[in-house]
């Protein structure tokens, strides 16, 4: 079995592999404060309350866009789990040909997201992650990545709304059904969620046109791209919430026998 760790901003997705089959998963909060220990007693705390046994892991991925929590993941990992995990990073084989200036710049969360998309859906395609931040990266039907852009995240953008204005409450991120509202909470919900479905249509028909390619898929992730999804199920092809978990397991398979 592969455990699979996608370390964000936000959240720590942990996924467990059988095979191809996804049989558990996992989301934390991301905490920079974590000790090597902590985080090692709380990654086998996880297989205690499921029907998954620490001890069949037979190897480990790690993704992580935050630096300064490496050091206590990953000897977290080596010393409560026994393994040495993978790491994505520069020069791993991902199958992914980065057509930017610098390929260093790619969050590894971007690239292990267009590596699934690519795989299991295809090219040409969009990937839109929403996380911390919202991003759109485009894959062309020969696996090469041609641009991507970065937009604030729903969180990001929610957190704003109240820090920032002394009367505006904190809030659930869901949609309140219609545009016309009738208390702040709802408006601020309104203005959110359909600026986000807003915002979504405009990049990817932006994307498409450029393109010349109308029909480009588009596929959607991220724990709050359930809301844009359930609000227009219109915008994506697919919304694939465990996409980068996915994309982790295909990413052990092109780099296990390189170790």
């Amino acid at each position: 079995m592969l455990l699979v760790i996608d370390v964000g901003n936000t959240n720590m997705v942990f996924g467990v592999f059988d095979g191809d089959k996804l049989i558990a998963n996992w989301r934390l909060s991301t905490q920079s404060g974590r000790t090597a220990d902590e985080t090692g007693l709380m990654i086998r705390n996880l297989f205690e309350y499921s029907e998954v046994s620490v001890d069949d892991i037979e190897a480990i991925i790690v993704s992580s866009v935050v630096p300064n929590v490496m050091y206590s993941t990953l000897n977290g990992i080596k010393k409560f789990l026994k393994k040495d995990p993978i790491v994505v990073r520069a020069g791993i084989k991902t199958g992914i040909n980065l057509r930017m200036e610098n390929p260093k710049e790619m969050g590894t969360d971007r690239i292990v997201n267009l590596v699934a998309a690519y795989e299991i859906y295809g090219g040409p395609a969009i990937v839109v992650d929403y996380s911390t931040a919202t991003t759109f990266d485009v894959v062309s039907e020969k696996g090469e990545f041609l641009t991507g852009i970065t937009a604030p995240g729903l969180q990001t953008c929610a957190d704003a709304l109240y820090q920032k204005a002394a009367n505006l409450p904190k809030f659930e991120i869901l949609s309140p059904g219609s545009v016309i509202t009738k208390n702040t909470v709802e408006s601020m919900q309104a203005g959110l969620v359909f600026g986000h479905i807003g915002e979504a249509r405009y990049i990817i028909n932006e994307i498409r046109n450029h393109f010349d390619c109308p029909e480009m898929k588009v596929i959607a992730t991220g724990g709050l791209g359930r809301v844009i999804h359930e609000e227009d199920n219109g915008i994506f092809d697919v919304y694939d919430p465990v996409l980068a978990l996915k994309g982790l397991r295909l990413i052990y398979e092109k780099n296990k026998g390189r170790r």
